[in-house]
């Protein structure tokens, strides 16, 4: 199955891509998920301020700068696997350097 991680963080205290690709927690959890052979894709996203929301209300377009929802943590990044089962996704959440400073959502993708 294919699930997306959404990696959520506070991101007034995010470390730099620099020190993301420098960290070796970071850096491990990379190398199992390559070793599993689940990795599909992902990527880090720009800050919440860079963010654009739309919306079409009765046919009209609505933008707004910034994320949807106010909240301290919001979604820095993703990540898309390909693994077993519910139990190997949660496994390779969990293991996530994100997983101890924000949370991990683990959510299925349609197919």
């Amino acid at each position: 199955m294919k699930y997306v991680l959404l990696i959520c963080d506070d991101e007034t205290a995010s470390p730099t891509n620099e020190e993301i690709a420098a960290d070796p927690a970071y850096q491990g959890w990379a190398a199992d998920v390559d070793r599993r052979g689940a990795r599909l894709g992902g990527a880090r996203l720009r800050p919440v301020a860079d963010a654009t929301t739309v919306r079409v209300r009765d046919g009209e377009t609505f933008v707004s700068d910034g994320p949807f929802a106010e909240t301290k943590d919001f979604v820095g990044g993703i990540d898309i696997i390909e693994c077993a089962d519910l139990d190997e996704a949660i496994e390779i959440a969990a293991g996530h350097p994100y997983a101890r400073r924000g949370c991990v959502e683990v959510r299925p993708v349609w197919e």
